[in-house]
């Protein structure tokens, strides 16, 4: 039976305000207190530092990247330096993996499939490269992928270059990479690529390399759900002894 999976589009959000949704969506999803969960949205300009994350990726220095209107952000996902900005569509998925997913491997590659198929559909050849991960044009990074699992339920995701403004990325080397360009739809396409129309394709194909049903919501992610369900466990947050 497939899967019900909660859609919201957000538009633009700041990211330590998605990073503390993705949080307590994942907290109330370990308790069963919401459903499966996607979160489609795109960030204002920010650098997220990912926990193999090493500084001389960083090509500017903090002031610097602060002056240019960079937000800078150390977090708990796998891999190193990445830049978010509008024109990129970001995904957050939310899922509890168990029973029949419980794969990390698995799901990576499955979200690098939907870039993959998502690219497809407008007529694009994109694949992986041995040895890194995300979506490739040849060796142009068209979407990267980066994420957390606690007690298989998941957060954080997947970004994908639809309108991104690519020259944002020379502040940094894309995720630690050296020697590979980034690339978007629309350089590929030579087109503006509306983001309602990308959300429209990447939906569709995210349900069926999923298996899910998505049911989109315009409520607030945790509208109606008790505060106490997505609370911060007393013993994870408590000093140590």
């Amino acid at each position: 039976m497939p899967r019900r999976i909660r859609v919201h589009r957000l538009g633009l959000v700041p990211y330590a305000e998605a990073h503390e949704l993705q949080e307590r969506l994942q907290r109330a999803r370990t308790r069963g207190a919401v459903p499966d969960t996607l979160l489609l949205l795109e960030h204002p300009k920010v650098i997220t530092l990912g926990r193999g994350a090493k500084r001389e990726n960083l090509l500017y220095a903090p002031e610097r990247l602060a002056a240019l209107g960079f937000e800078v952000h150390e977090i708990g996902r796998g891999g190193d330096v990445t830049y978010h900005g509008p024109g990129q569509l970001v995904g957050y998925p939310i899922l509890d993996l168990a029973p029949d997913r419980k794969d990390v491997r698995r799901y990576v590659r499955d979200l690098e499939e939907t870039m993959i198929q998502l690219a497809a559909a407008y007529g694009l050849r994109a694949g992986r490269i041995e040895g890194l991960n995300g979506t490739w044009i040849e060796d142009r990074k068209i979407g990267a992928v980066g994420v957390r699992i606690s007690r298989w339920v998941t957060m954080h995701g997947f970004a994908l270059n639809v309108t991104t403004d690519l020259d944002q990325f020379r502040v940094i080397v894309p995720c630690g990479i050296q020697g590979k360009g980034v690339t978007s739809l629309t350089r590929e396409l030579d087109r503006a690529v509306p983001m309602d129309e990308a959300i429209d394709r990447l939906e569709a194909v995210f349900a069926e390399v999923f298996d899910a049903t998505l049911e989109p919501s315009d409520a607030p992610p945790l509208a109606g759900i008790d505060p106490a369900a997505w609370a911060p466990e007393a013993w994870r947050d408590a000093p140590p002894v």
